[in-house]
């Protein structure tokens, strides 16, 4: 989005700019991208935005997210790289437009596109405040779980509950016990979208149910390498963490600019960040 300032900008709005700049990860560019073997026909594709997940049939791809908008060309060039299938289907794990922004272009290459209800909601609604206004919903969408069966492939996505945004959709490759968290796993420390419906206290149990409900042992996170079930686990357990010390800090009755200085100085918290300016505010009224 492109917009006039003035001389004179508040700093609080150039909190919220670089916050924003931030979260995007990028410029209106394509960033670098490469693609990566993970198991027999499993592909991922990193850099800029969100992980890809690339599933080769001999009836044509099943994607997992299609990162941004002008990220379409590279990812395709990616692709093309270990397969000329076409792409067939797009899952998205969550709404944000560094995972689900290349929507419109997907539709353009003959592709359908698969979401939770509650990420169509959150396009349409336009939850994310710094998306640019034309990413696409999905035109098929599913409230608790559905399955793609193409080229004799399975794969199921499922909501397993709130966390990073109130429609994360997790996704299984039962053939090759993959998982694919979407940023219910991502980075180095959550991000709790809660205009989006997200959820810091309930994200641990979200967790417990994708690894109760599937049996895998290697996770494409939704930004960052992948890793193990056991990496996994590790990370749930630092969002437990940090929800135990938010719900004491609450008690305590402590003043949002004391919490914040907690995060800051206890879960590596950046000033300025979409952690400060999302999740931050919400913290009194889901743990009041």
């Amino acid at each position: 989005m492109k917009r006039k300032l003035f001389v004179y900008v508040p700093a609080i709005i150039l909190m919220l700019m670089i916050g924003a700049v931030a979260y995007t990860q990028a410029t209106k560019q394509a960033g670098q991208l490469k693609i990566n073997k993970i198991k027999d026909d499993l592909y991922e594709v990193e850099g800029d935005g969100g992980n890809v997940a690339v599933y080769v049939t001999n009836e044509g791809l099943i994607l997992i997210d299609d990162k941004f908008d002008y990220d379409h060309d590279a990812i395709m060039n990616q692709i093309k790289t270990v397969t000329n299938q076409p792409i067939k289907y797009v899952i998205s794990t969550h709404y944000h437009e560094d995972h689900s922004g290349g929507n419109a272009k997907m539709y353009g290459a003959g592709a359908e596109i698969i979401s939770t209800t509650q990420s169509h909601k959150n396009i349409v609604e336009h939850k994310q405040s710094n998306a640019s206004a034309n990413v696409v919903p999905a035109r098929v969408t599913f409230d608790h779980d559905t399955t793609v069966y193409l080229g004799g492939k399975e794969v199921t996505a499922r909501f397993e509950g709130r966390g990073h945004t109130g429609g994360d959709a997790v996704v299984y490759f039962p053939a090759l016990k993959v998982l694919h968290t979407g940023d219910l796993m991502a980075g180095n420390t959550p991000l709790i979208d809660y205009p989006g419906g997200g959820s810091l206290k309930y994200w641990p149990a979200t967790l417990d149910a994708a690894m109760k409900d599937f049996d895998f042992d290697t996770v494409i996170p939704g930004h960052g390498a992948v890793t193990t079930k056991m990496g996994l686990l590790a990370y749930r357990n630092d969002v437990e963490k940090q929800s135990k010390r938010v719900a004491q800090l609450i008690k305590q009755k402590k003043s949002e600019d004391e919490i914040g200085k907690v995060m800051m100085a206890e879960f590596h918290w950046m000033p300025g960040s979409l952690q400060m300016m999302w999740s931050l505010p919400g913290f009194k009224t889901e743990y009041k």
